[in-house]
């Protein structure tokens, strides 16, 4: 049966609201050409259709893809949905169709297009929300941990678990720059939120002096004879160190 395509998909740019845009194409008997969201709305011939999230039928198609396919590829649609990768959307309701039809095994799948176009996303995203378990420096302003981050993809709420489980007892705010959201936690409990401008106060001198020690601290074990540009920039990209305290 012939799926109709010309049509384009509008939704809030919520996870959910993708996985609702998976159940219209099913239930609807519809290949939509776009999925795009409000942020991102684009010019099209087609018909524009905007899709209300629904939390049921997200459960619904979380747990089909579960079911019908593996919890590894939930894994890289999430990973996907979070990049910030062109037409991620209908990469991702492509990847889904193959995987219901074939199961686990459209995860091997890795000379199709679609396929290895999902995986390669998913593990560039991955790397990068790892990077930031290694490459976040914090800073203390009246009692709060405070953070800066410019990342490609939206990690927030990749790294949200690894901060709070490390520092369950402190309260901190991690700001995306790129994205224009906040991470805060506070009292055990965390939420990420739009935020667009985070102005911080100047740093109190007990907040400086332990920048001076890192920064001493990172100088001091280097062993000049032994430094490797090339190796350094290789395990910690250009991109990250304008905020990393040890290079400022």
């Amino acid at each position: 049966m012939s799926y109709r395509s010309d049509i384009a998909y509008l939704y809030d740019g919520s996870f959910d609201g993708l996985l609702c845009c998976v159940y219209e194409s099913y239930y609807k008997k519809e290949l939509p050409s776009l999925i795009f969201n409000y942020d991102e709305m684009q010019e099209t011939l087609f018909p524009v259709k905007e899709i209300i999230t629904n939390e049921s039928f997200a459960i619904k198609v979380e747990k089909s893809i579960i079911k019908s396919i593996s919890s590894e590829a939930l894994r890289l649609v999430r990973l996907c949905y979070f990049s910030n990768a062109e037409f991620r959307e209908i990469i991702i309701l492509n990847f889904l169709r193959m995987g219901y039809k074939t199961g686990a095994s459209v995860l091997n799948m890795l000379a199709d297009d679609t396929v290895r176009a999902i995986t390669d996303i998913a593990r560039t995203v991955s790397r990068e929300s790892g990077y930031y378990l290694e490459f976040l420096r914090f800073s203390d302003y009246n009692g709060s941990l405070v953070a800066i981050i410019e990342p490609k993809s939206f990690v927030l709420p990749l790294i949200i678990n690894h901060y709070r489980d490390r520092f369950p007892s402190e309260q901190f705010l991690i700001y995306d720059e790129t994205h224009k959201y906040a991470l805060v936690y506070q009292n055990g409990k965390s939420c990420i939120f739009p935020l667009d401008h985070l102005e911080l106060p100047v740093a109190c001198e007990k907040e400086e002096k332990y920048r001076a020690l890192w920064k001493q601290f990172y100088n001091t074990i280097a062993i000049e004879g032994r430094i490797n540009h090339k190796l350094r920039i290789s395990n910690m990209p250009k991109r990250y160190w304008k905020h990393l305290t040890e290079f400022n």
